[in-house]
């Protein structure tokens, strides 16, 4: 049966991340929303009921039977047998919005759904980009219990410190870590499939570092702590999200924060994740057009695709950057920057769009990925008209 994962009415409230991506695409925990209902239900077979710029390369739904799912929720156990045992024509319910449905996407509207049931179980939903952060521990417990749960994990070689229960470390095949110390009193440890963490870091979960990504001599990682794949992590972080395919390879300091993919961060790149007065934090939310208080007292910044820093840049609390942005002027840039800004301040020149390929080619080449006419495409989108 074909998995249909639908952006509902989160996709505008989840840029600049979103925009290069379904929401099901995002990452939260150790895998994506994606991967994590197909790894739950079984299926293989996935499309995307998304924006129509983003459907050429995100496979729209073929019109036949589905399962229609908003993606970016943690379910229980007794969810997840809810959603198995729907019939044609069936639907689940969570705080007056659909979330799941046995439909056939043939002419699909809610017309076709005869008998919704509310869930009255509490969720933890992610409805905000703020919220991938804020509930990275609960996603990192799921999966890890999700993709280990039967499974032995490799041993952690002696020359590495230990505190907690060997039970919440999972190591994967091919993965290299010498005289580091890990510590899983404070939560999960997954290190993924050909990962390296070199000498000398110091780990204190609950983390995830995912398949191909490393973390560099003397890296002190605190959770919760997301690292995608194909990444390089240096300095400190605590708290952050890294969707995959990005480099904060130096020293430098970055907290309660998501960053998308293709993104580098010059040397002493440092943001900050607390203001001076303790207040609240407040995010750039693009559907209003306002920023938002966050009722966090820590949060970091929210970094879209292909984006840049330049050495020694210094980001304020509560900083949102668009797309294939480049900052490299002196001084703080503005709590919002533009998507292709060239330089980081506001009025700033943009970021020309052949150069953007030019520098997304070069970067993704060194990873062995190619930027295809799709990428370009979505690119060109988001330039013309954000």
């Amino acid at each position: 049966m074909q998995l249909v994962f639908s952006d509902a009415q989160y996709w505008e409230d989840f840029l600049p991340l979103t925009f290069t991506r379904p929401v099901a695409e995002m990452r939260c925990g150790i895998l994506t929303f994606s991967e994590r209902w197909q790894k739950i239900l079984g299926n293989t077979e996935v499309s995307y009921f998304t924006e129509m710029y983003l459907q050429d390369k995100f496979k729209a739904p073929e019109e036949k039977e589905s399962l229609f799912l908003v993606s970016n929720f943690i379910p229980t156990e007794s969810v997840i047998q809810q959603i198995r045992d729907l019939k044609q024509g069936e639907a689940l319910v969570y705080e007056d919005e659909l979330v799941a449905a046995k439909v056939n996407m043939k002419g699909f509207s809610l017309h076709q759904i005869e008998k919704m049931t509310d869930i009255k179980e509490d969720l933890i939903f992610f409805k905000k980009p703020k919220d991938l952060f804020t509930y990275n521990h609960h996603a990192i417990d799921f999966d890890f219990d999700l993709l280990t749960k039967g499974r032995s994990s490799q041993e952690l070689s002696a020359t590495n410190g230990f505190l907690g229960d060997k039970k919440d470390l999972f190591i994967e095949e091919g993965a290299y870590i010498e005289f580091s110390t890990i510590n899983t009193k404070t939560g999960k440890i997954y290190i993924g499939k050909n990962t390296e963490v070199m000498e000398g870091c110091h780990l204190r979960g609950p983390i995830a570092l995912c398949d191909d990504s490393k973390f560099n001599l003397g890296a002190k990682i605190y959770g919760a702590t997301t690292i995608g794949p194909h990444c390089k992590v240096g300095g400190e972080v605590n708290n952050i999200i890294i969707f995959g395919y990005s480099s904060k390879g130096h020293e430098g300091f970055v907290g309660n924060s998501v960053i998308g993919e293709w993104c580098n961060f010059g040397a002493d790149t440092n943001s900050s994740n607390m203001k001076n007065n303790y207040g609240n934090v407040r995010f750039w939310n693009y559907r209003t057009k306002a920023f938002e208080d966050t009722g966090l007292q820590f949060a970091g910044m929210i970094m879209g695709d292909h984006s840049k820093t330049a050495i020694n840049t210094q980001l304020n609390t509560g900083t949102v950057i668009g797309v294939a942005s480049n900052i490299f002027k002196p001084g703080f840039p503005p709590n919002l920057v533009e998507n292709f800004s060239w330089g980081g301040l506001k009025d700033d020149e943009r970021f020309r769009l052949d150069k953007v390929y030019e520098v997304a080619e070069r970067a993704m080449a060194r990873r062995k990925v190619a930027l295809t006419e799709q990428d370009k495409a979505i690119l060109k989108h988001i330039f013309e008209t954000y």
